[in-house]
This record gives structure tokens, sequence and C-alpha cells, in this order.
């Protein structure tokens, strides 16, 4: 058998209550599972960063054992606050280069060492050095156009894109795969709940790249007798600035029996909640094309395997998710159609679990050593 080792260097960093930084973790502990040898490398950039692996399996609830080094990270990002784009952009590049450069300029290229990112410099610094990088695209942007353009057609490359849409804005690029995200199957335990047919929920994040998903408008919704005498809604992730927000939006409403929301929970909480409730909510704005074209969202896979029916806008990228022809979709701030779309979920039965495999973060890890070894 050949010896599979990874390197996964990252931006990001960690802890972090992103779906983006669970999506890494995620994604390693499937790897890790699949007997790759996976390290993390990541910059120590935020206050709590921290590479101890106790720490990170409490607050990510896995188990699996792998290296996880931090890096220091001596740069404006985060400690400037004026112009807070401008100073990530040259502190992620001036990282990504000294990471590089001190790391992995030595690495035996005749080994069977790979490296994985989600960082445009780290694809571009390690490519450029000769190493083996796959690069895992999320969505579009200048500098990703330019990266891609300089390294996409390099032997040594390889590119995985998280939906269709997002791989045709990249159309030249030499080795590629399409790999939507997936579901941890493991945190679903195998236990019978009792489920509220009429119970929505929404799980993540209430801003997007610092702009509303549209979730006040959603509930203002529920003033409706047509919503608010038979369902319920459930938010959680906000902050605790959001929840007091939204807590006092839905005292104003008299939604108070009908609307909770909560902060940030744990993904065994999420899950508990989850697998009671019936119907789940996926909410962004039109106005992001991120949004719009290019999301593969968590959430949704974990709605699924939870055994939940699925409301959305009616948005390109929602459309190209798997399944996504038993998506029951509504029209952006159209009242009318989200009632038809909620009614439509409660009288719909969910996806059987033995058809989800192909959703699978398992699954999701095996593609993934396929296309890069």
């Amino acid at each position: 058998m050949i010896n599979k080792e990874l390197i996964y260097i990252t931006y990001q960093t960690f802890p972090a209550e992103t779906a983006n930084s669970l999506q890494t973790i995620s994604n390693i502990k499937y790897l890790a599972n699949n007997n790759v040898t996976v390290s993390l490398l990541f910059p120590l950039r935020e206050k709590d960063s921290t590479d101890d692996i106790e720490t990170l399996k409490k607050f990510y609830g896995f188990t699996e054992d792998f290296l996880i080094k931090g890096i220091p990270h001596r740069y404006p990002h985060g400690k400037i606050k004026i112009f807070p784009k401008f100073w990530f952009h040259v502190s992620h590049f001036l990282w990504a280069r000294k990471a590089v450069k001190k790391n992995f300029n030595e690495v035996d290229r005749q080994s069977n060492m790979k490296f994985f990112t989600r960082s445009d410099w780290i694809a571009f610094f390690l490519a450029r050095d000769g190493q083996d990088v796959t690069f895992e695209c999320h969505q579009p942007s200048k500098l990703r156009t330019y990266v891609i353009r300089k390294i996409g057609n390099l032997d040594n490359v390889k590119v995985i894109f998280l939906n269709s849409l997002l791989k045709e804005s990249y159309p030249k690029v030499k080795y590629s795969k399409i790999l939507h995200n997936g579901v941890d199957q493991s945190i679903f335990e195998k236990t019978e709940s009792i489920k509220d047919k009429y119970t929505v929920i929404f799980t993540g994040r209430l801003s997007r790249f610092k702009e509303s998903r549209g979730i006040k408008e959603i509930i203002s919704w529920f003033q409706d007798e047509s919503l608010n005498k038979e369902f319920t809604l459930k938010i959680i992730g906000g902050s605790k600035a959001e929840v007091h927000d939204l807590n006092s939006l839905i005292k104003s409403l008299n939604l108070e029996k009908v609307v909770t929301v909560f902060s940030w929970m744990s993904r065994k909480e999420v899950v508990s909640m989850l697998n009671k409730s019936s119907i789940g909510l996926l909410i962004n704005s039109s106005s992001n094309q991120h949004s719009l074209y290019f999301t593969s969202p968590l959430k949704y896979f974990e709605y699924l395997y939870a055994q939940l029916t699925v409301v959305a806008p009616d948005f390109p990228s929602h459309v190209a998710l798997p399944f996504g022809d038993n998506i029951n979709y509504f029209k952006e701030n159209d009242k009318e159609s989200f009632i038809k779309a909620l009614k439509s979920a409660s009288n719909q039965e969910p996806i059987a679990i033995n058809n989800l495999d192909s959703i699978t973060l398992s699954r999701r890890a095996r593609e993934i050593i396929k296309f890069i070894y």
C-alpha cells in the first residue's frame, strides 16, 4: 500500500465559529479515517488561535489524531482596524510566501507528499515551487482568477470546484473535479427522534460577508395566520448581539410563541435540534454572487441526513445542489411562494438515509484521494 501523506495548509485559523473552519476540520477527519497521514498547518493570527489538539477536539467534536502546527503570524491583519480588506490581502500574501519558503522548499518532490489548500497564495507559491498541490475553490474573485490563470495549466496543480457553475467560471484548468460539500454522518446518532411535522429550522450565521441573509423578513412573514397557526421557526447560530436584536423584533411582532432564536451551539446540540425538526431552511441574499451561484452549504447536507425536507430560494446555486430537484423553492422576497413552499415541504417525505451515501464526507474523502493520488 502506498503511504499517502497530505499537508493541509490554510490561511484560516482555529478554533472559529465558522462553517469554513468546520468544513476544513471535517474533511481532514475523513481523510485521516481513509488512511491518509494528514498534517494541518495554519496561522496563529487571532488571540484565541491554538494548535492544541485537545482544545480543537473539544471545540469541533472530533476524536481523530493528526499533526496540527500553528505558524506565527506577525502581520497587520486583525491588528489594524482601517482598510481591513487591504491588510487581509497583504498579510495573506506575506504569510503564505514565508510559510512556503520556510517550511516546504526542501520537500522531496519524488516522495508521495501532497499539499491541499483553500488559500490562493499558498496554492500559487507551492505550485511555482514545483510541489504537488490541490486547490479547493469555493468562489470566484479577481485574485482567484489571477492565480488560477497563472497555475491552472501546470501538471502539478489540481483544482476542486464546489459546484458546476463554479467550474464553468474557470474552463481552462487542466486537472479539475467537481465535489460539493458533504455531511459528517458520524455526528448523527442512529436513534429514533420524535419530529414535529411543522417545525422549521435554520442553522448557521445570520449574515454573510457582512450582509443580512434576509432572516428578519422571514420572521416578519410568520405574522401571517396561515403560517403562525401551523408552523414554528427555530433559528440557531446568531451572535449574542444578533440574538438580542432578533428577540426584540420577535417581541414587537408578538411572535414569541412562534419564533425562537438561539446563539451558537455545539455540533451535538445542533444535531439534537435538527433531529426534532422536520423542515430545514436555506436563506441567502441574491445581492451576493457567491450565494446566488456558488454556495454549497454544509447545513443543507445536514438537513438531508437529519431527515428533513428543505425549503430554499430558487437560486441557481441551490438548484445545482445534489438532490436539488427535491428542494421546495420559493421566490426571494415573496411571502406567498414561501408559504406555498413550506406547506409542500410539510407534506413531503424526506430522502431515505440509504440513498444519501453520495453526500457523506466519507464518500467525499474517497473521491479526493482518488483524484489527487
